[in-house]
């Protein structure tokens, strides 16, 4: 199955006593399929932001373990500290990282909070995606009055939480579980010492945007004079218009220019009806972005710090490359760039098909190659070391001790080994991932040779055939998996009758993974074929018996993973599953009996041809 990665990013209301924050942290590595990634406390917030990772029920097992550890060691009665908060567990966001979406993030969510709430007698709020309320969504919201406030709070009926009792728990407070977008905290560096011209570029980049200047704006705008609202004059940021009054000018921005002038005041924390003496705001260039400009000692250089808090509206690698175009403009160069902390494998690989892609080059790559091109032309070695294995969330890799890990003699000594498994669904689904290879490398030789519609018809079979060879390269100890998870089935207890029904139980549940794993191998295998096919008609020709040996083992995928499938079957008690099947089994075998031998066809008339 696709690998599903989950973030989450509690918040401890304890910064100081390290003795506490270990036996927290102890709490989530103990619990198998968690990661640990990152522990940063501070003194004067008296506050722990601790990131771990892992596959959905390893993180919610964890983020449980961590609150009820929370609960007994810190005390909110003596708690104080700089940051705003309500609770031991201040918040506790599950973030989609790989493989998961925010709505799976939304159930996890919920079911955390029903748990602390039932199990732990802490009071529940949702937020972000979770929140039932929309006002809820905001942490600001939901966080108000902080812990001292907790008791007023709750005798609002607008307040109730969403699980968990309706009176404040003295010892632990409240807490706030939601789910969010991943945060990338991303910095830009300049060839520059002075925090001013960062802040000038920031200004420009950040969604909340900057106060309006006139005069000397070129080439640094923050050397322009400020415009000002005055009784009767309130000018447009945009435009020559001068509204009478901040209504007026309301309208007209939300005419002409699409948005409220005075939702943006209030992100400036100006009241539109104090305005008066105050300066007028335009927005930045980017949506969910957050950016300042500061001058950091350890490097002797300007950086423009930025978080982005929903990397596939607004990527880093775009902001980059504004950040790029804005330095030109103001006799700047940008350096290059800095990840804080971790990013997504996906805003990695966007990044670097996005380069790729600008220099005519095909983006149909594997995932090292797409993150590698994504380093290189961001620059983030230049303030520090960039370490893909570290700093990459959900980057595609052979797990140490795996079938995928071994070389080929040491697979296939493995396979020779008087063992059922790895057996011949493992080497079916090499087989497909071997064929969906092939495809790949004649689409890449392809796009060095053609251009135009040539060109993108070649890079998208590239790209397609990538990743079903990734899917189907896990599937090889998938398959494994999923047989010696049969296995233990058959080696359940048998003694009474519950344990007999039982065990019953999980040999059928058992066939059935052991049937799924090979089927997908199947259907995957078909398209590699398909793509085989489809590249030896369009592609190189001086490479188009590769295109012919891709399919023939794309084929043997194919025909391995439904014979797994087969086997299987007998096995299984649904007489209606067993049918539809062999049905689908049937369908699949005589549509790559079909594409092979449209694709042998077309690569024996090519060969004979030349």
């Amino acid at each position: 199955m696709p690998v599903k990665i989950v973030e989450c990013v509690p918040n401890f209301s304890e910064g100081r006593k390290m003795d506490v924050i270990a036996e927290i942290t102890d709490a989530i590595k103990a619990v198998a399929g968690a990661e640990l990634r990152d522990v940063d406390s501070g003194a004067a917030t008296n506050r722990t932001v601790v990131t771990f990772v892992g596959e959905p029920e390893a993180v919610l097992e964890a983020a449980f373990r961590a609150i009820e550890k929370a609960s007994k060691l810190i005390d909110m009665r003596t708690h104080s500290g700089a940051h705003p908060r309500f609770g031991a567990t201040d918040v506790c966001p599950f973030v989609p990282v790989e493989g998961v979406t925010m709505e799976e993030c939304v159930e996890l969510a919920e079911r955390l909070g029903k748990r602390v709430g039932e199990e732990l007698g802490i009071p529940v709020y949702l937020y972000e995606h979770a929140a039932r309320d929309p006002r809820r969504r905001n942490l600001a919201f939901v966080r108000r009055g902080e812990y001292e406030g907790l008791p007023e709070k709750m005798k609002d009926p607008e307040m109730i939480p969403d699980f968990g009792p309706r009176a404040v728990n003295e010892r632990s407070g409240a807490i706030a579980i939601g789910a969010r977008e991943f945060l990338v905290a991303f910095n830009i560096t300049l060839n520059s010492t002075n925090p001013k011209h960062a802040m000038d570029i920031a200004f420009e980049l950040r969604e909340k945007g900057r106060s309006v200047r006139t005069g000397n704006v070129v080439p640094f705008y923050h050397n322009g004079d400020l415009v000002k609202y005055s009784d009767g004059i309130y000018p447009c940021g945009e435009c020559d218009f001068i509204a009478k009054t901040m209504d007026e000018l309301e309208a007209h921005y939300l005419k002409l220019h699409g948005y409220s002038i005075i939702a943006l005041l209030a992100e400036h924390e100006t009241n539109p009806d104090e305005a008066g003496g105050r300066s007028a705001k335009k927005p930045g260039i980017f949506k969910y972005c957050k950016a300042i400009g500061w001058f950091v000692e350890e490097y002797g250089r300007a950086q423009i710090s930025i978080n982005l808090t929903n990397y596939k509206v607004t990527p880093p690698h775009i902001v980059l490359e504004k950040a790029r175009e804005l330095a030109a403009k103001r006799g700047l160069v940008v350096t290059g760039s800095e990840i804080v902390g971790l990013v997504p494998y996906q805003a990695m690989a966007m990044a670097g098909r996005f380069y790729l892609e600008r220099q005519g080059t095909c983006a149909g790559l594997p995932p090292e190659d797409l993150v590698k091109a994504a380093v290189f032309s961001m620059g983030l070695n230049d303030v520090a070391k960039f370490d893909p294995a570290e700093k990459v969330l959900g980057l595609p890799m052979v797990a140490k001790g795996s079938l995928m890990s071994l070389s080929a003699k040491g697979f296939v000594d493995e396979v020779s080994r008087p063992s059922p498994a790895p057996g011949g669904g493992s080497v079916a689904a090499l087989a497909g991932a071997i064929g969906s290879a092939l495809a790949s490398m004649v689409a890449n030789l392809t796009t060095q040779k053609v251009f135009g519609a040539e060109f993108d018809t070649a890079a998208k079979i590239a790209e397609e055939a990538q990743e079903i060879k990734e899917r189907l390269s896990a599937a090889v100890d998938e398959d494994t998996q999923a047989f010696n998870d049969y296995l233990e089935a058959l080696r359940l207890p048998k003694d009474t009758p519950e344990e007999k029904a039982a065990r019953s139980a999980a040999i059928q549940a058992g066939l059935k993974t052991a049937i799924r794993v090979p089927y997908r191998t199947a259907g995957l295998s078909l398209r590699a074929l398909e793509l085989c096919g489809k590249v030896a008609e369009i592609g190189n020709k001086a490479s188009v018996s590769d295109a012919g040996v891709g399919a023939q083992m794309a084929y043997s995928g194919l025909v391995g993973g439904v014979m797994n499938v087969r086997i299987n079957l007998h096995g299984v008690k649904d007489e209606g599953y067993k049918a539809e099947m062999s049905a689908d089994c049937a369908e699949l075998e005589n549509r790559a009996a079909d594409a092979l031998k449209r694709a042998m066809s077309t690569v024996k008339a090519i060969i004979d041809g030349l």
